[in-house]
């Protein structure tokens, strides 16, 4: 997903940064910002060049200090771009045909980020500048990625097109998650049950990791304490199954039995691995501690 940034100053030691002359996927951070009223000062990136192992003509010898300096690229086809840019981290910056800068990115990868520009946005990714970090700590990451737009939006008193906020154009989406519908005890109000009641809410809360009973369903909570339980649960990314309390359609008698079941007089309720876990106030509890991410990965 695409990682945003603002130009909020950040202390780190001053990386350095290999450079390449010429220009496939992985992840491709969008940074973004408003543009701020007055540029932030940020400490000099110093820059070397690249040393490749095997000498190419494509490769920049010369060390240089900013954007500006740095050699202008046309990005190569598919098949030449592994070859003349680097699968390395780094900042890399996108021009158009007519040569405006339109989008400043970091990655983990540049030569990935470079292609999968060039394949989805052709017309705006024709050259690029690209600087390989040597040390590629998040932190240096960025603090490279705002040189380099700091520098452009003191010469030209805006923020690159695929910068601004809100742009769209240059981040990857992931696609919706499709929510879950919610469980049913039973086919419907004139079925008659062949087993307990009880064996029924056993069987459900063994047989799925985490099972959330609700007043109301995950999409129409009717509650407050149902809608933060769902809200964390769906925040944390969990896999949850829901089912309805108050449905007595197809969970009759499901709130008193529950009640007996899990000796716990109020919903919502949450299961774990076939036990209790509480409800809403020690969700939210476990959620301000920081303790839900690896509590759910056991």
């Amino acid at each position: 997903m695409a990682t945003i940034i603002h130009l909020s100053a950040i202390h780190t030691s001053s990386p350095s940064i290999r450079l390449f002359s010429s220009h496939s996927p992985q992840n491709t951070p969008n940074p973004s910002f408003n543009l701020p009223t007055k540029a932030p000062t940020f400490r000099s990136i110093s820059l070397k060049p690249y040393i490749a192992s095997k000498p190419r003509a494509s490769v920049i010898t010369s060390a240089v200090q900013s954007l500006s300096e740095t050699e202008l690229v046309t990005v190569p086809e598919e098949v030449e771009i592994a070859g003349k840019l680097p699968a390395e981290t780094g900042v890399y910056a996108v021009f158009d045909q007519n040569g405006e800068l339109q989008f400043v990115g970091l990655s983990r990868n540049i030569a990935a980020s470079v292609l999968s520009h060039r394949k989805s946005l052709p017309e705006l990714c024709y050259s690029v500048k690209v600087g390989v970090v040597d040390e590629p700590d998040r932190a240096v990451l960025t603090e490279a990625w705002k040189s380099w737009m700091e520098e452009h939006i003191k010469a030209t008193g805006k923020v690159p097109p695929g910068n601004e906020s809100g742009n769209a154009t240059w981040v990857r989406k992931p696609p919706p998650r499709k929510k879950k519908s919610d469980l049913r005890l039973t086919p419907g109000p004139n079925v008659q049950l062949t087993v307990p009641l009880e064996e029924l809410i056993d069987r459900l809360v063994k047989e799925n990791k985490v099972v959330a009973f609700i007043k109301g369903s995950r999409s129409a909570p009717l509650c407050g304490f149902s809608q933060k339980v769902v809200g964390i649960l769906e925040n944390q990314g969990v896999d949850y199954e829901s089912i309805d309390v108050l449905d007595e359609e197809y969970n009759r008698g499901l709130r008193e039995t529950l009640k007996k079941y899990s000796n716990w007089p109020t919903f919502p309720q949450i299961f774990v691995n076939g036990e209790l876990l509480g409800g809403c106030d020690i969700l939210s509890s476990m959620q301000e501690k920081g303790e839900l991410a690896s509590f759910f990965k056991k």
